[in-house]
């Protein structure tokens, strides 16, 4: 095993590098600037500054899920993290393998302007929290950091204090294996009731999850073999695309043809899905059916949904099992997809270009267009706020991977960012993010001139109805003034074109098309900015 001398802010760096990650994401500080020059010096890593701390991780993210590795970020201490709480905590509800590497205050100065208890504040995110506890043991504390954020599924804070940074230690590989074998297949009484159960519907949908991603090949056979339709959670969305039985997300986000058909099945087999109250309407859905929920993750059972049956296993070798013993028991498929008209099924009401007011653009009409308009191999993004539920139903993703829906949180103001990070991980795509206007006032203004000096190519589609949307609704609900809610902002066009984009107004369906035009003839990040009325805008549906 090779060793060689280096200060610690050197080992850090290049234990980042044998983790086999060449990309971070951060803002620079006392605490991690000669680390984050290291890495970029002397190690060959690329280092993507942000305007504000908490993108880095968020960009972070959204590399992690695009690219399919631990996403890296780095902050300085107190402030700096401080300043990624939100962040972390989209990550720690998101399930999403990363590692922040933050650094703290000296041990030897207690009385730090900066200094905060970090590992309290990091608790209160869902996040794991990692010391780094002396130079000695830098390489093997990333390496943990590492393992932890994949095998617990959620964003480890490294924790690195000042005062190590110039001391010398003997830095040594440290990479943790991983041990990813399946989870079982069930067997005895459980796994016997479950198929008993599915053997018996004659009405079943199988429904997947962000847990069943893996798994797309063995749930469309069993899907098959039963002749039942397919659907999807929506952080699974696209994943059965071009099945001709895909019925798309279920629950509140389905269309109201497919929403009657759910309300009529008598058995849904729901693999890697928490089933929350979204995916359920609040367990109106499930009511007059059975329901069995497969999760290789226990405390995901019952965790919203209490199913008939659960079984705690891998969703592919368990829908493969399932078929062994349909086909073993000459089981009759359920016939149930001959009775479904799929094209009604998945239709949604067509948008109208006469129905929008003057200087505004219809917004269901305009999204219609855009699905058509956008690059196919899009990777698809979108932020917080009451438009985001008619993106999610009008606009495809070509698969679960190239879909981010920041929602783990409920925050506004964090797609763009990690739009940025989607197309770090994707550099040969385009990236695709829809925002609202306070959303984009609130973190995509920040970093959407980070874009245009990576030269990405991204499609920022802000849907600007002058409001804070959920508020405006609130307000206009209970018969009061929704003045206090709404906003006078700049043109968001003229912006980006300031910030060195490319600025596109569109108030009208005839403007829609130069949109759509400058959509085709993109050199630069681009920035559509749709007009809507605040009154006219589409509830959300969840």
């Amino acid at each position: 095993m090779s060793e060689s001398k280096d200060y610690t802010y050197q080992s850090i760096a290049r234990s980042v590098l044998d983790q086999g990650v060449d990309t971070m994401f951060g803002l620079m500080g006392d605490a991690n600037l000669f680390m984050v020059d290291h890495f970029v010096r002397n190690c060959g890593g690329t280092f993507v500054p942000v305007a504000y701390e908490g993108s880095s991780v968020l960009m972070a993210l959204a590399y992690s899920h695009v690219a399919g590795r631990v996403g890296v970020a780095t902050v300085t201490h107190g402030p700096g993290l401080t300043n990624c709480t939100t962040a972390l905590t989209e990550g720690a509800r998101g399930h999403v393998p990363m590692v922040l590497l933050a650094g703290d205050t000296p041990v030897m100065n207690p009385q730090h302007l900066q200094g905060i208890d970090q590992r309290e504040l990091v608790k209160v995110t869902g996040c794991g929290f990692e010391q780094m506890r002396a130079p000695e043991t830098a390489s093997y504390d990333i390496g943990h950091a590492f393992y932890r954020a994949r095998v617990e599924k959620r964003p480890i804070v490294l924790n690195m204090p000042a005062d190590f940074m110039w001391q010398e230690t003997v830095h040594e590989k440290k990479v943790f294996e991983v041990f990813e074998t399946p989870a079982y297949v069930p067997e005895g009484d459980g796994v016997d009731q479950a198929i008993g159960m599915i053997a018996s519907a004659r009405r079943p949908i199988i429904l997947a999850g962000a847990g069943a991603v893996g798994a797309r090949d063995s749930l469309i056979r069993l899907a098959d073999r039963l002749e039942a339709p397919l659907a999807t959670t929506l952080k699974a969305k696209g994943l059965f695309n071009d099945h001709p039985y895909n019925m798309d997300i279920f629950g509140t986000l389905s269309t109201p043809a497919a929403y009657e058909v759910i309300d009529k099945a008598d058995c849904v087999v729901a693999f890697g899905a928490s089933l929350h109250a979204f995916t359920t309407d609040q367990g109106k859905l499930m009511k007059g059916k059975r329901v069995i929920q497969i999760n290789e993750d226990p405390a995901q059972i019952s965790f919203n949904y209490h199913p008939d049956a659960a079984l705690a296993a891998d969703a592919g070798l368990t829908a493969d099992n399932i078929v062994y013993w349909l086909d073993e028991a000459e089981i009759a498929p359920s016939g149930f997809t001959g009775e479904l008209d799929m094209k009604t099924l998945t239709a949604h009401p067509p948008g109208q270009a006469d129905k929008a007011k003057p200087g505004y653009v219809n917004y269901m009409y305009a999204l219609d267009r855009l699905e058509e308009a956008l690059p196919d191999n899009r990777v698809l993004t979108t932020d917080g706020g009451r438009f985001m539920t008619e993106v999610w139903c009008r606009v495809s993703a070509p698969d679960p991977k190239s879909f981010i829906a920041t929602t783990n949180f409920g925050s506004i103001g964090i797609g763009l960012q990690e739009a940025i990070g989607a197309s770090v991980a994707a550099p040969d795509r385009p990236v695709v993010l829809f925002t609202g206007d306070g959303g984009f006032m609130m973190g995509g203004l920040n970093e959407f001139n980070t874009a245009v000096r990576l030269q990405q190519d991204l499609i920022v589609v802000l849907c600007n109805d002058s409001a804070y949307g959920a508020e405006h609704i609130q307000f206009l609900d209970k018969r009061m003034d929704p003045g206090l809610a709404q906003f006078d902002w700049p043109s968001f066009a003229e912006v980006a074109t300031a910030l060195g984009g490319q600025g596109v107004y569109v108030q009208s369906a005839e403007d829609l098309d130069g949109a759509i035009k400058a959509i085709e003839t993109r050199d630069r990040p681009l920035l559509i900015e749709l007009r809507l009325d605040p009154n006219d805008v589409p509830r959300m549906r969840i």
